[in-house]
């Protein structure tokens, strides 16, 4: 990796930080926002729900559009739109305007992903690539791990406070890219992609029927997990302990290291010893009983320990889960990839939107169906997946 490509990925890297704190910062704050405006579990859940619709449907258009017009005007498009739906969130007085605006910070933030991912792709040599991705990943996982904790301070005085905060993050970035980040597609590669061959529906059930479709079950499931509580935390946390939102921050800053932790150092010293299929199969148990031990703490201190060990076993499982797929596929990696992230993408609309329904009925409820749903997978994990062993031992991958 030469010096200019080492500084534009510098320059991306810091630029995600700064995005992602944006972005970490407004999560322990919106459920205090919402019921500050009369709503429920209910509504919470759509709007994470409907947030992670958008990026679902718009993320492949947009690194479509990125293939014909160049990773950085499409780059700078997500991020702009992610800093004035912040500012327009913050700027809101009624439910239907939180909605409007998180649909639109959808459509338009989910063109950041596809093309910083791309720009790696074609700035980066083969044998540097892995590198690469990995310090954007530590870029990603700072920002999510230190966001919620200064959401919840800044949230103290003025609950719109951390949106505004967020927005003024994206367009220091937005500056940063836009001043010094060269683009990376050259005009010929983009004049060509209009001829390339378009990914076709019938490759989705060529991998759903392959020997790792029952893999993107186990994918929807981690995701399904994590945020049919995570989504309506905030709201758990304020009605069952009258938790703030500086709380609620703090403790998500907490687990947010006990999930890097998780994802970059247990599992893999783990699998080495055991075996990516048995994690998954341990994890789905553990997460089964870290829902159940969650209902049942009667303090707040044993409900700290219940979430981290919910936390730490949905970390396990959705690393193992990842690995393993790409471990055993007989297909394209990156078509393999694809479908597992578009099966979490899945689990992260239904996940709040079942959470957020079940908690307006009885606080405890996302927890029971939460553990029964994981037990299904435990199940299923028992008897339907089947890999090499030899496919199984000593790599992991780590995910966000």
């Amino acid at each position: 990796m030469n010096t200019n490509q080492r500084k534009n990925l510098y320059i991306l890297a810091f630029s995600l930080v700064v995005v992602m704190l944006g972005f970490g910062i407004v999560i322990p704050i919106m459920p205090f926002y919402v019921e500050h405006m009369g709503a429920g579990g209910t509504e919470l859940g759509l709007l994470v729900a409907s947030y992670a619709v958008m990026r679902l449907i718009c993320g492949p258009i947009w690194g479509n559009l990125s293939d014909r017009v160049g990773r950085k005007p499409v780059m700078m498009v997500g991020i702009f739109g992610y800093g004035i739906t912040m500012i327009l969130f913050g700027l809101a007085t009624q439910l239907w305007m939180l909605f409007v605006f998180r649909i639109l910070s959808g459509i338009l933030s989910s063109a950041t992903s596809p093309t910083t991912m791309a720009y790696i792709g074609d700035s980066t040599p083969e044998k540097e690539r892995s590198h690469g991705m990995g310090i954007l990943g530590a870029a990603v996982g700072i920002g999510t791990i230190f966001g919620p904790g200064l959401g919840g301070l800044l949230a103290g005085e003025n609950l719109a406070t951390p949106f505004f905060i967020a927005g003024a993050m994206s367009f220091l970035a937005l500056l940063l890219i836009w001043l010094f980040l060269p683009e990376s597609l050259p005009s010929a590669a983009r004049q060509g992609a209009g001829k390339k061959e378009r990914f076709q529906v019938g490759e989705m059930w060529r991998v759903a029927y392959s020997s790792i479709g029952n893999l993107l079950l186990m994918a929807f499931l981690s995701s399904f997990g994590l945020t049919a509580f995570f989504g309506i935390f905030g709201l758990y946390a304020m009605q069952k302990y009258s938790a703030g939102p500086e709380a609620v921050g703090g403790i998500m800053m907490v687990f947010g290291v006990v999930t890097a932790l998780g994802q970059g150092v247990l599992t893999g010293s783990l699998a080495r010893r055991w075996g990516e299929k048995f994690l998954i199969q341990t994890a789905l148990a553990a997460t089964a009983a870290g829902f159940l031990l969650i209902s049942r703490a009667n303090t707040f201190i044993t409900f700290l320990i219940a979430i981290g060990l919910f936390t730490l076993a949905i970390a396990v499982l959705s690393t193992a889960v990842s690995a393993l797929t790409s471990n055993s596929t007989t297909l394209e990696q990156g078509l393999t990839m694809g479908l597992s992230n578009a099966a979490q993408s899945l689990g992260r609309i239904a996940g709040p939107l079942l959470g957020g329904i079940a908690f307006d009925v009885h606080i405890e409820y996302p927890n029971y169906i939460g553990a029964s749903i994981m037990l299904v997978g435990f199940v299923i994990s028992l008897f339907w997946i089947q890999v090499e062993k030899t496919k199984t031992k000593g790599r992991t991958i780590n995910v966000g």
